[in-house]
């Protein structure tokens, strides 16, 4: 028995894709080698309701050795998601087809029982829209403490005596003992939005035209994750005016800012809940008739409560609170209003699946009613489209709540392609399940990452690093490449870094990783921008020049942005793929491979493509074929672009 469907070829179902409500879907499946079955159903459930749906699937017309049956569905009037698979009874019994064992659709696979893994259909509203501008942009996220500190003399603000200062290029605590005996993530080094104000002319220079910054909002430690008030900048960063300006100087050079809102949670040290009394309020550990008591779900007031995973410095807030909800988002002045107001052009949403689906479905209404074209980012780890969290489906991409998130899924193919853990099929079905699972207008949305404030940096991933689970933070502390490990890393990273830039989605480079700075997760990822010392961090200056080519590249054409993302060529460690739009098309090849170099044969005759120019590495490189194929020497870690020329240019 052979049977086959395959959701991303058109043949087996049309569209492609997430689907707009309402939407006529042709499922078809090819069987052979069982006679003529006793029937072909599918069988489908919308993830809203609780029974299964079957509807027969009639004969359509038979294939080389293969019977095609055919069946239309109408995806629902209401957002959702639809999951299918197939059921066929034939003379030689029952057998399900659905989709493979590693749930990222395509080819499916066979099965003797009700299959586990069914096919997914995204169904999303037709209005929903996100910022055409985002999709076009390069993102550089910052972390405010160790990016640049904009006194001259090196000067702290804030005027902090509860504080441990430390000399920028140190390198950041990382054990209790340091200090005193409880972590308390209280180093600094003296960052500040001066510093960024600074630095603005470097970025543009770079190519960046959105800086996302890590939170900015008064708090106790480096990190602010741990809010103490939502309506002052901290004083340690500077002052409300020093944030207008650095909004205005950056739209001036074409530059957005992006702030991180941390809305799960605020610190016990807050205006809120201000369990140590270091605010001028009443806070919720103090009373119960305090203004803040219900932000907040105590189990045995005020000692015991709920918090973000278990730390009772992080005190979890209650959203169901109406006051608290109209404080964050739906006053006239609330918090999410005022920043857009002073400049702001969007938000990151810290942990935004432990925030329930009807406050992020309030905030996107609040926000875009504020600013209709300011971008909601969430912070998700995985595919984003069918996402659990605390026993409930996730509706981030649906229409009403995010407009984009940040693409870890995307983190972990390109890693673990360029490390050789998956081969070039492997990565290419990883892309094209975000691709057929995502709404186009999230997927040219993404957040493309591949190193944050949360996980290990590139260059020490691409230097084959022990993995942070089987070493202890000692060795983590003392890890820096050198050698033969070093060069590979910068051959890794400059190469990966080339093919972020040319897959769809908005790139976003991590502070310090366009001249190589190494780390483990944090603290080690949040060391401090190395600005008298770059020369020596970047040798050659192999890393930054190739960062900068390929932002320039990317900013170069919008074939790179918003343009359709086709594969060409999967073998080995090889990868192809095609960006065009009307105007304009490229052929984007990759070698991630060590030990061999490839003359690659690339069929792209469908696209019309007579002449391929290289407009990378080998300004001279040109081919003409007249019949779309082209036989290409691919070296050693090694990308190539092409300019497309049809036949009639």
């Amino acid at each position: 028995m052979q049977v086959e469907h395959n959701s991303r070829e058109k043949f087996y179902r049309k569209p492609f894709g997430a689907v707009t409500c309402g939407t006529r879907i042709r499922l078809r499946i090819a069987v052979s080698g069982v006679g003529i079955p006793n029937a072909v159903r599918l069988v489908y459930k919308i993830d809203s309701e609780k029974e299964e749906h079957r509807v027969d699937m009639p004969f359509l017309f038979t294939l080389g050795s293969n019977s095609i049956y055919n069946v239309y569905l109408d995806a629902p009037e209401k957002e959702g998601l639809i999951w299918y698979y197939f059921e066929l009874d034939t003379q030689q019994g029952v057998a399900y087809y659905g989709n493979n064992s590693r749930q990222l659709g395509g080819v499916g696979e066979l099965f003797f029982h009700t299959p586990q893994n069914s096919f997914q259909i995204t169904v999303y509203r037709g209005d929903y829209k996100t910022p055409d501008w985002f999709k076009e942009s390069v993102a550089y996220q910052i972390f405010p403490d160790r990016f640049c500190n904009g006194n001259e003399d090196g000067t702290f603000l804030g005027n902090r005596n509860d504080i441990i200062k430390r000399e920028w290029g140190e390198q950041p605590f990382y054990k209790a003992e340091q200090f005193g005996g409880e972590y308390k993530a209280n180093d600094f080094f003296g960052g500040n939005l001066r510093g960024i104000i600074k630095k603005l002319p470097y970025l543009s220079e770079l190519g960046i035209s959105v800086v996302y910054l890590n939170p900015i909002f008064k708090a106790y430690s480096n990190h602010k994750y741990d809010t103490g008030s939502y309506e002052d900048i901290d004083p340690m960063f500077g002052t409300e005016e020093d944030f207008k300006e650095l909004c205005k100087k950056a739209k001036e050079l074409g530059i957005r800012i992006i702030l991180d809102g941390v809305f799960n949670h605020t610190g016990s040290d807050s205006k809120y809940f201000n369990k140590n009394g270091t605010y001028d309020s009443v806070g919720a550990y103090q009373s119960k008739e305090s203004p803040y008591y219900t932000w907040y779900k105590f189990i045995d007031w005020p000692e015991t409560y709920e918090s973000w995973w278990g730390m009772t410095t992080l005190p979890h807030c209650e959203e169901t609170s109406e006051s608290y909800r109209k404080y964050i988002l739906s006053d006239k002045n609330s918090i999410i209003k005022k920043w857009l107001r002073l400049g702001a052009s969007g938000w990151r949403l810290d942990v935004v699946d432990e925030l329930p689906g009807f406050f992020v479905k309030e905030l996107r209404e609040n926000v875009k009613a504020e600013k209709d074209d300011a971008v909601i980012i969430g912070e998700v780890w995985e595919d984003a489209s069918n996402k659990m969290s605390y026993g409930e489906r996730r509706e981030y991409f649906l229409g009403r709540e995010l407009d984009s998130v940040m693409n870890y899924p995307m983190r972990d193919a390109l890693i673990s392609f360029m490390l050789g853990r998956i081969d070039a099929v492997g990565v290419d079905e990883r892309l094209m399940s975000l691709k057929e699972n995502y709404p186009k207008q999230a997927y040219y949305s993404l957040l493309n990452i591949i190193s944050s404030h949360d996980v290990e940096r590139i260059m020490t991933l691409m230097g084959s690093a022990p993995s942070r689970h089987k070493v202890d933070r000692e060795y983590q502390a003392s890890f820096k490449l050198d050698g033969y490990a070093l060069e590979q890393a910068r051959n890794r990273t400059t190469l990966l870094v080339g093919m972020l830039m040319m897959l769809p989605g908005v790139p976003c480079i991590y502070y310090g990783d366009e001249i190589g700075l190494q780390g483990y997760g944090d603290p080690f990822c949040r060391e401090t921008f190395p600005w008298d010392n770059i020369d020596e961090q970047d040798p050659d200056g192999r890393v930054r020049t190739r960062f900068r080519q390929m932002i320039e590249l990317r900013n170069r054409s919008k074939a790179f942005s918003v343009g359709e993302f086709e594969s060409v060529y999967k073998i080995g460690a090889v990868y192809g793929f095609m960006r065009y739009t009307e105007d304009e098309m490229y052929l984007v090849l990759i070698n991630a491979g060590d030990n061999y170099a490839n003359k690659v044969r690339v069929d792209v005759a469908r696209f019309g493509v007579r002449r391929l120019v290289c407009i990378t590495h080998e300004p001279d490189e040109v081919h003409e074929s007249d019949d779309g194929i082209y036989h290409i020497n691919m070296p050693n870690y090694w990308l190539k672009v092409f300019k497309c020329e049809k036949m009639n240019k």
